[in-house]
């Protein structure tokens, strides 16, 4: 991944779970999931309204 050469942070992180002695297949792991969960903070919440979308009153046909 391109943050484990350029990004000070994740270096740091890098070289801790090194020591610790996770392969680095696991903490290219560990790192993907951090990544998926500062994505997924980023985007915009979708709030459910009545009346946004079809509303028939039902969930079930």
């Amino acid at each position: 991944m391109v943050r484990m050469k350029y990004d000070t942070r994740t270096q740091d992180y890098v070289n801790r779970r090194t020591a610790e002695g996770l392969s680095e297949k696991d903490i290219i792991r560990c790192l993907k999931r951090f990544v998926a969960r500062e994505v997924y903070h980023r985007l915009p919440q979708f709030t459910w309204q009545p009346g946004s979308v079809r509303d028939s009153g039902s969930r079930f046909p």
